[in-house]
């Protein structure tokens, strides 16, 4: 099928039975891992259709957590193979809801740190094997992974895999709440100011989520979505300290799937900690 604005288009053949057939897509931009067309189905819909390099399932897995908790997502309309089907969400923004709506998903928890399946973070498959513990958890899960891709300098592997023996576990609470998280919650997965997109979830310290809401100085959340965070569940106020460690898995996903131009930051971050 070829898109009204001529370009090469998806290909349609995983498709979701019982959904109408496309009429005409239009390719849409942004997506680094996933690719997205807004498409006219045959019964005249408008939705959005998203082109995985994983198992379309594991994404739907994870709005419909998402969903159960509260948070405003897209309706997943249909899923088959590598394909995903989204309902077409616009709107105007409402970041003091979102703050209440993600700040109660934080407060759906669980007895451990992990979730029930392996999913995905970005390209890579993310390990959610079950912790009774939250450093342990973190350590095992969002670090360790990371230091077998040969893109990780062996340098920073080592460096981080002595931080893993002890220096992480002294800095991290031990039994923190395992909230259900998002994993991955930034403004580029937010759409409108109202729906969240592209969930990597699963439970764990709830800081995870906020450190990760705060390291981006160029797009930040606006006040009024703190401001409603904070009265529905207030932060910490020894958080600070440990906003750096926990960026560390992102800082890592950033350099196995962007290259070199992220390892600075990275080893700022590692010697900043001392490590």
């Amino acid at each position: 099928m070829v898109s009204e604005d001529g370009a090469q288009s998806l290909d349609l053949a995983e498709w979701p039975v019982g959904l109408p057939t496309v009429r005409s897509v239009v390719r849409l931009a942004g997506g680094w891992i996933g690719r997205t067309w807004r498409a006219t189905l045959a019964d005249g819909r408008d939705v959005v259709v998203k082109l995985c390099p994983y198992p379309a399932d594991v994404e739907a897995d994870g709005l419909a957590a998402l969903a159960g908790a509260g948070v405003p997502v897209p309706e997943v309309l249909g899923v088959a193979g590598r394909t995903l089907v989204l309902q077409l969400v616009a709107g105007p923004p409402d970041w003091s809801m979102l703050g209440t709506a993600i700040a109660r998903m934080h407060r759906c928890t669980d007895r451990r740190y992990g979730w029930h399946r392996d999913n995905q973070a970005g390209r890579f498959v993310q390990q959610n094997s079950w912790a009774d513990d939250w450093p342990t958890f973190f350590v095992e899960n969002r670090i360790r992974p990371h230091l077998v891709d040969p893109g990780v300098p062996a340098s920073l592997s080592t460096r981080l895999e002595r931080a893993c023996d002890g220096p992480i576990q002294a800095m991290l609470p031990k039994h923190p709440v395992a909230s259900l998280t998002h994993g991955d919650l930034w403004r580029g997965n937010i759409v409108d100011g109202r729906w969240v997109i592209d969930p990597e979830v699963s439970y764990a310290d709830r800081e995870l989520d906020l450190a990760n809401m705060l390291a981006s100085s160029e797009r930040p959340f606006p006040t009024e979505f703190w401001d409603a965070y904070r009265s529905e569940w207030p932060i910490p106020p020894d958080f600070q300290p440990r906003r750096r460690v926990l960026g560390l898995h992102h800082r890592l996903l950033g350099v196995r799937h962007f290259g070199t131009s992220q390892l600075a930051t990275l080893d700022a971050d590692l010697t900043a900690l001392g490590w």
